[in-house]
């Protein structure tokens, strides 16, 4: 994906703690403009060049990202808003109050709104609990990820102003889910990734090849939710190209696989955001393990 509305750790040791504390900048405490998410304070970010990656610390912040949402998604992608977000020019609904939101900014155009250029939307099983639900589980059964562990998280409304959809600004909010993951404890990451489109058989060769390359162990496979399930075994492997299927997925759901993650079963097609969808399950000690060996002194003067 360049851009998904909806939808990823060191050793065991590490991630349980072995000596390291968490990130500063995204620690435990509300901020005093933004009561939601339980941010830290400080608010710190990690920095490459210009750009950096924190938690949203206020609600302006927050506003800012949901109308970055806004552009990408109903006025860029298509996708049909309801009269209040089209009054608004904000995308938003009632998880937005209480997730933890990750921005990517752009110092030289600002430090606080106007510098937003990139969001995900992170959403953790107490925070879910306040609304009663999951995003996801409007699409898929989530009972397998809620039984393999209480430390979960849910990535969505992730987008990127298009001109900074290159690997930079990428790498920057992978780096900073990973410190998430840190701070938190995260076991597994899970949620909604979009191919474009609400066509199942336009793509047929990316929905075959996800299903017969990467179909998640039944341990963690989703399954779409009944009335909703759209077959994505469409192909029989060996009938199309599985590189250039990996090399037509939009760039996420790329990333999210080269982490070792997995899809559910069954598509989920959204005419609302004209999208069709696939549920992506990723164990988290994947994405912490290799940003924490990659980015290894960056990441220790992170976590103090």
């Amino acid at each position: 994906m360049t851009v998904t509305r909806k939808i990823g750790v060191p050793p065991a040791p590490l991630r349980k703690g072995a000596g390291f504390r968490p990130p500063a900048e995204l620690g435990a405490e509300p901020a005093p403009e933004l009561e939601t998410g339980g941010l830290g304070p400080g608010f710190g970010e990690l920095r490459v060049g210009q750009l950096g990656v924190r938690i949203a610390a206020s609600k302006a912040e927050l506003r800012a990202a949901q109308a970055l949402r806004y552009k990408v998604f109903y006025e860029d992608m298509g996708a049909q808003p309801s009269g209040s977000m089209a009054a608004q020019h904000r995308d938003f609904d009632e998880f937005d109050e209480v997730a933890d939101h990750l921005l990517v900014i752009d110092h030289e155009r600002g430090s606080g709104p106007k510098g937003i250029v990139g969001t995900y939307r992170l959403l953790r099983k107490s925070a879910a609990d306040q609304v009663g639900r999951f995003y996801t589980a409007g699409e898929y059964d989530i009972g397998q990820i809620t039984e393999f562990s209480s430390q979960i998280l849910e990535l969505g409304r992730s987008c990127i102003d298009p001109t900074y959809r290159g690997r930079a600004a990428m790498q920057l909010m992978w780096r900073g889910v990973a410190a998430y993951v840190f701070r938190h404890r995260i076991d597994v990451m899970f949620g909604c990734a979009s191919l474009p489109g609400t066509d199942p058989d336009a793509l047929a060769v990316q929905l075959s090849y996800l299903y017969h390359a990467h179909l998640a162990p039944p341990g963690l496979r989703l399954r779409a939710v009944p009335g909703r399930f759209v077959e994505m075994n469409r192909l029989e492997f060996g009938t199309f190209d599985a590189q250039r299927a990996m090399q037509s997925l939009p760039p996420l759901i790329k990333g999210y696989l080269r982490l070792g993650g997995f899809v559910g079963d069954g598509a989920v097609v959204d005419p609302q955001f004209n999208t069709t969808d696939v549920a992506v399950v990723v164990k988290t000690d994947l994405i912490t393990d290799k940003y924490y060996r990659h980015y290894e002194r960056q990441l220790r003067d992170a976590l103090g």
